[in-house]
């Protein structure tokens, strides 16, 4: 079942975070924010989590890209799955939520940004429509000091 957010949902949506932060292949984070920075980054109206059995076992999110007025539109994405609960159709239900949401909200363009070697990601984006718009060479360094590439995807919700 997929559903809005909650405040209450934080707990287990900072542990599935944490959990994805510590194989250095999905963020450039390190840690993860307390809930007010989280909140404060993150769009109210477009957050939903993945719920089986009364536990949270994914979440999806949206921030904006720009804060000039022409890219108001334009929101990256982010989306999450416990890794016990992965290959299952968790990101896919989470991500089209989103799209579907976003869209009524206004928005038209979701953008993303996946580490090249995140195979299930770059999978997940592409089964959702999103199309690959280009890639950043050696763009930063993981946790553990390697540099990665990033591949940009956008979809496109409305024209």
């Amino acid at each position: 079942m997929i559903r809005k957010m909650e405040p209450s949902d934080w707990n287990r949506v900072r542990e599935i975070y944490e959990r994805a932060l510590l194989p250095g292949h999905s963020t450039f984070n390190t840690v993860c924010p307390e809930y007010e920075e989280w909140d404060r980054n993150h769009i109210k109206e477009c957050r939903y989590v993945a719920v089986k059995d009364g536990l949270v076992i994914g979440w999806t999110a949206i921030s904006p890209t720009s804060t000039r007025e022409a890219y108001r539109g334009v929101v990256e994405e982010s989306v999450y799955v416990d890794e016990a609960f992965q290959g299952q159709g968790v990101g896919a239900q989470l991500l089209n939520t989103l799209c579907e949401e976003s869209r009524k909200q206004g928005y038209w363009c979701l953008y993303a940004s996946v580490f090249s070697i995140n195979s299930p990601s770059i999978a997940l984006h592409k089964k959702c429509g999103f199309r690959e718009v280009g890639y950043r060479e050696r763009i930063a360094k993981d946790r553990f000091g390697n540099w990665q590439n990033t591949t940009i995807f956008e979809k496109r919700l409305s024209e």
